[in-house]
């Protein structure tokens, strides 16, 4: 009888967070996937749960891995797929393997449990009846454009180093959008920040530590002007129709009051010049 993957979430800092489900699934695993080997050994010493066979599943190997870690569950192997912390494939490897198990008409088992990406959007107490998760924040500026111009609530990674800089892009463009950073989620020194994108710059000049999500409301709540998230989109649509970009950004911004190179910068990430 063949085995199974069962895709389990593992706590973002605090361990009391890992649910029976997912406890129950450690313990009864044959083989556990995971990021980093060392790391995933540190998070089962402080569950005090007995050590399985640890495999690592990274970037640089997980192609190989998802087929082998696939021939295994044919054999009958209980595989477990973790991230370092949280829940997988968000950003973290295990996509490959979820899609070689159903190449194979094997089973997949998703438990719920902790994710920072949703922790952060309920934590920011900004709009979160439609958002997106960007994965981590883009460096060109064309592309934090398009990020600004959402029309929903934007959830972002950002590492401690660069937390600085990319604040700082954003209130250029966009001083007075609300906004929040999310630092430690769930840990001893959780911290949530919540103000304007200039208010944020302003605070965190200098690097931050520890885990980050960044949380940006969506451009319509920017406050007065042109609506930027309606005209990118009523952008996309001519486009989609068939316009060509240049022309039809030239006939939105006519009809909004928006730029023309904004709005083509915004639809394709690039420079108008270019």
């Amino acid at each position: 009888m063949p085995g199974r993957l069962t895709v389990c979430p593992t706590p973002i800092g605090n361990v009391d967070d890992l649910s029976p489900r997912a406890r129950r699934a450690l313990v009864e695993a044959d083989i556990v996937a995971c990021e980093d080997t060392r790391r995933a050994g540190r998070l089962f010493e402080r569950l005090e749960l007995e050590r399985p066979r640890l495999v690592s599943n990274y970037e640089g190997n997980e192609a190989e891995r998802a087929r082998q870690l696939a021939q295994q569950i044919e054999r009958g192997a209980r595989v477990v797929l973790i991230s370092d912390a949280g829940t997988p494939v968000i950003s973290d490897p295990g996509f490959r393997l979820i899609r070689a198990c159903l190449e194979r008409d094997l089973e997949v088992e998703v438990l719920p449990g902790p994710s920072a990406v949703t922790t952060a959007l309920v934590a920011s107490a900004l709009p979160a009846d439609r958002w997106r998760f960007e994965g981590f924040l883009p460096r060109r500026a064309g592309e934090l454009e398009r990020v600004l111009g959402s029309p929903e609530t934007v959830v972002a990674f950002e590492s401690p180093r660069r937390l600085p800089a990319s604040l700082a892009a954003l209130a250029a463009l966009a001083p007075d959008r609300p906004a929040a950073v999310c630092r430690e989620l769930t840990k001893l020194h959780e911290e949530v920040s919540r103000g304007t994108l200039g208010e944020l710059a302003r605070r965190y000049r200098g690097e931050a530590k520890g885990e980050i999500v960044i949380v940006i409301g969506p451009a319509t709540s920017a406050g007065a002007g042109p609506d930027v998230a309606f005209a990118v989109d009523a952008l996309r649509r001519l486009v989609q129709s068939g316009a060509r970009p240049r022309a039809a950004a030239s006939v939105v911004a006519a009809l909004t009051g928006t730029r023309a190179n904004d709005l083509y910068r915004a639809l394709t990430g690039r420079d108008p010049r270019e």
